[in-house]
């Protein structure tokens, strides 16, 4: 199966991320991905978005080209369960355990409306009014949550705020999944406190060595037809490029990250699209694409890349009644 985009932010093999098309391997997000019968067949799927029952109110406008996953989903997802080692169960974080509650503050879920339907996706706090999650977690309307443990209780920590503006990558390219990257501007501002709290991104365009040591954290599902409802963790290692290099064609070491150890089986997958990697409380990736078995390694979107453009825009959007700045 192919890596796809994790909307819920899941960190386990069945996870809640859609499916995009990325490096070479797409699967339904193809043509929601603007891919042709004529175009590259991709090896590597975004992380997509799981559909969602939660009706969703007020944020940012644009359509999402990500949908559901279509019925003929079904039969891949149980290949995907067939696939896994044992032990480990479809939607869970392969390799992974459940989070110290509300241990990671700057966690976000995210709800989606699009013009297929509603998913999830993860994303994290960057600033009191910012959220940063994949651009393939594009949506007409999303609602963030944010200081949640258990997704499906309506805990006292929790904040829910509609998304004022989505600001994805102007070079974001679908197809292959370069530049994997947005911001999401938050109708109000988030109330820090030790449930929520934004995290730091790198200072310098300085790149990660591999070998680093990183924690990617998400909801994802439980078994096929039910996602966990508690946020979910993995330890992962960065990989020198050429271990996605030799797996993925349109995997860029100046603007990605290759993460997870071929040898163990710990990995991000279904519904992790969007969320953090961690290293050193400072977040270093983005959930993006992986290949279709769910076996590491993943690529994730290189924050340090894009420093330029996340204070640009993050300067640029100022809250409602502050002049916008041109970029």
């Amino acid at each position: 199966m192919a890596w796809v985009p994790l909307f819920p932010g899941s960190l386990a093999v069945g996870g809640e991320a859609p499916w995009a098309a990325v490096g070479d391997e797409t699967y339904h997000s193809s043509r929601r991905m603007g891919l042709t019968a004529n175009s590259p067949a991709p090896h590597a799927l975004p992380f997509l978005p799981l559909p969602g029952p939660q009706r969703l109110a007020g944020g940012s406008t644009g359509s999402n080209r990500l949908g559901s996953p279509p019925g003929n989903m079904q039969p891949l997802l149980l290949l995907v369960a067939l696939l896994l080692p044992p032990g480990a169960r479809a939607g869970e974080i392969i390799g992974g355990q459940e989070a110290r509650p509300h241990s990671r503050p700057y966690m976000a879920y995210m709800r989606i409306q699009s013009a297929q339907g509603h998913k999830t996706c993860g994303g994290f706090l960057v600033r009191k009014d910012f959220v940063m999650t994949a651009a393939h977690c594009f949506g007409r309307q999303t609602v963030v949550i944010l200081g949640a443990h258990n997704i499906r209780r309506f805990e006292r920590t929790q904040q829910r705020i509609p998304v004022l503006r989505a600001i994805p990558h102007p070079r974001y390219n679908p197809q292959n999944n370069l530049n994997d990257i947005m911001l999401l501007q938050l109708a109000n501002r988030a109330r820090q406190n030790r449930f929520v709290r934004p995290v730091a991104l790198p200072r310098t365009q300085a790149r990660l060595s591999p070998g680093a040591r990183c924690t990617v954290d998400g909801w994802g599902l439980v078994n096929l037809s039910r996602r966990t409802d508690t946020l979910q963790e993995v330890r992962l290692t960065v990989q020198r490029d050429g271990e996605c290099r030799r797996r993925f064609r349109s995997y860029n070491g100046w603007t990605q990250m290759c993460v997870g150890d071929p040898r163990e089986r710990k990995s991000a997958f279904f519904g992790d699209s969007g969320g953090p990697l961690v290293c050193g409380r400072v977040a270093q990736g983005i959930v993006s694409y992986g290949n279709r078995q769910g076996t590491p390694p993943a690529v994730f979107t290189r924050v340090s890349s894009f420093l330029p453009w996340i204070r640009r825009t993050m300067s640029r959007f100022q809250q409602r009644g502050q002049a916008e700045i041109p970029l």
